[in-house]
């Protein structure tokens, strides 16, 4: 068996934690979770997640900015692929609303935003994830509805706001009152950002 080096050590460490994280988060919630619990699951002390993320709030970070751009990575796949309005809509319409792991990461991120509303410089932090993410969402859809001729019903930053607040709303809703078909109601959602008319 090949022996590691240090650095992979490390970045093996570091995806472990982030892993067990997840899970932790999803199982307990963001304020139930705690850092002893993450680093036994990840099979580590709690010194790993202090060095490699600062404590559960960095670990946290961590984990949505990694979310972030595997979102941002499979969107502007998925936007490069569509030929028709309904493929945008398509690929904008999270496949996972009605999940029951993404109800649970809603809650875990409320808990998060209800956490740092009195710690400034960790609200800047997710505030700064969620900007920059927003705003290549833009960017792509810019791109894209130039390029299919689509005329959005109104600006496109604040479509990208309104699309991720409803998506979040709605996880977090079916976890103590689902709705009948989320999907249906975000579908609705897009067809009012891009409706048939301005294809």
């Amino acid at each position: 068996m090949t022996r590691l080096t240090r650095a992979e050590q490390q970045r093996r460490t570091h995806e472990h934690l982030l892993d067990a994280g997840r899970q932790v988060f999803l199982r307990r919630g963001f304020l139930a979770a705690t850092v002893e619990e993450i680093a036994a699951d990840a099979g580590y002390t709690r010194g790993a997640v202090y060095k490699h993320f600062g404590g559960k709030e960095g670990l946290w970070l961590a984990i949505i900015e990694a979310s972030a751009d595997t979102h941002l990575h499979g969107l502007r796949e998925a936007l490069a692929r569509a030929t028709t309005r309904d493929e945008v809509i398509a690929a904008l319409r999270p496949a996972d609303v009605a999940d029951k792991d993404a109800a649970k990461w809603s809650a875990a991120a409320a808990e998060v935003l209800a956490a740092t509303a009195r710690q400034p410089e960790t609200a800047d932090l997710v505030a700064a994830i969620q900007r920059r993410h927003d705003d290549e969402v833009v960017a792509l859809l810019v791109e894209h509805s130039k390029r299919l001729g689509l005329e959005p019903a109104m600006p496109l930053h604040q479509a990208v706001v309104m699309l991720g607040a409803l998506g979040i709303g709605l996880a977090l809703r079916q976890t103590v009152a689902p709705a009948e078909d989320p999907v249906a109601i975000l579908t609705h959602a897009l067809d009012s950002v891009f409706p048939p008319e301005a294809t």
